[in-house]
């Protein structure tokens, strides 16, 4: 290419707007997390995690924002449409292609079914952005910071718009395992309440103190109160004295 050429080409592409400030600011927010992560260990409390998965959100949205808009149901005919509350495992998101596949499967029949059903992705995808499988450690959140990493690192004004989604991406997964470690963890062995308190009282396996409770509150109410005999009009009601009276 000669020189001509190469100032034509130069002269021809212009950075985006905004593009500085908010690559500036994406560096920075990046930086930052490596000071989160090195006081982070195996069996942290969730309450350490919330400085990361904030520091891990903000960042996120920073690097979206550079990159391009992601289709909200993953479908490039209908991206801005209705949400599949019932996809399928291996089908899209978009209502109205799975609506279109299904009375298509209803024509064809069961063979016809197995043979219409995409496989199934390696992870889900919310709005657009890669969810990690889990299970989430803090070894998984270093391996996907790193990946971001290696990513800033090759970052510029003129990098493609890929490249951008690539990292939204990585952040985007890194964040969903920061946010999982940061919740309360299942001391009490209860499903229904995974961060409530210990009862020090209870039984070996119902350790919950709310469910202790709503159990220790049903017994009471199981027992039948006492009712005292009805009295006629005109009689009165012969009541025994737990103490005698003094004497006058």
């Amino acid at each position: 290419m000669s020189p001509a050429e190469q100032r034509g080409n130069s002269r021809g592409y212009s950075v985006p707007t905004g593009r500085p400030y908010a690559l500036k600011e994406l560096q920075a927010a990046l930086g930052s997390l490596g000071d989160h992560l090195r006081e982070l260990y195996d069996g942290a409390h969730p309450a350490e995690y919330e400085a990361v998965a904030d520091a891990l959100y903000t960042a996120f949205q920073t690097a979206a924002g550079l990159a391009p808009a992601k289709s909200y149901t993953g479908c490039s005919e209908h991206p801005n449409g209705a949400l599949d509350p019932e996809a399928p495992d291996g089908w899209g998101r978009c209502l109205i292609c799975n609506d279109r596949r299904r009375l298509g499967l209803r024509a064809q029949g069961v063979h016809g079914a197995r043979a219409a059903a995409a496989p199934p992705a390696g992870e889900q995808r919310r709005l657009g952005y890669p969810v990690p499988d889990p299970p989430y450690t803090l070894q998984a959140l270093r391996d996907h910071l790193r990946t971001v990493e290696d990513r800033r690192f090759h970052l510029g004004f003129s990098s493609p718009p890929e490249e951008f989604v690539r990292i939204a991406d990585d952040l985007h997964r890194a964040f969903i395992v920061a946010r999982e470690l940061s919740r309360p963890r299942n001391a009490s062995g209860c499903s229904e309440h995974p961060g409530a308190p210990i009862d020090p009282d209870a039984p070996a396996g119902e350790a919950c103190i709310f469910c202790a409770g709503r159990k220790r509150r049903a017994q009471r109410s199981a027992t039948a109160p006492e009712m005292l005999p009805r009295i006629r009009r005109g009689e009165r009601r012969q009541l025994q004295r737990r103490f005698e009276r003094p004497p006058g």
